[in-house]
């Protein structure tokens, strides 16, 4: 990547860090995810964390991203594109065929999904929220 950026697994080093900016995960759930390397992260001057992708396994066999966030002052800089790349040649490294991730119908992010290859299969609804869309990648 340009500018200095550089991907790596999270580790427990950075688990003060989540706990301030990912509001969406328990501590507990944090430490295991940190523990099992289902924390991706970019980082760019001195090592500081400029976004992050985690991801679990959804009926225990595919790869779901549950969070990809980018901080403020970092976007359209094609992070986000590589970070996602990143986590999916992982997973086909690993063996996996496909992955999964969603969003919601009212969030920007499903034209960035689908602008990378993700094709939308389905979706759901919970109560007083957006359709929640869910889009995979095969490959």
């Amino acid at each position: 990547m340009e500018n200095n950026y550089l991907i790596r697994y999270a580790n427990i080093d950075d688990f003060e860090f989540f706990v301030e900016n990912d509001h969406h995960i328990s501590s507990v759930e944090l430490n295991k995810s940190l523990a099992d390397n289902k924390i991706i992260v970019v980082t760019g001057e001195k090592e500081k964390i400029i976004g992050w992708l985690r991801y679990n396994l959804f009926w225990d066999n595919t790869p779901f991203m549950n969070m990809l966030y980018i901080l403020d002052g970092y976007r359209l800089n094609k992070l986000g594109t590589n970070l996602v790349l990143y986590w999916e040649n992982e997973m086909k490294n690993l063996g996996y065929e496909n992955v999964l991730t969603s969003t919601q119908s009212n969030e920007d992010a499903q034209h960035f999904y689908r602008k990378i290859g993700y094709r939308e299969i389905g979706g759901f609804t919970l109560e007083n929220d957006p359709y929640e869309i869910i889009f995979e990648k095969r490959f």
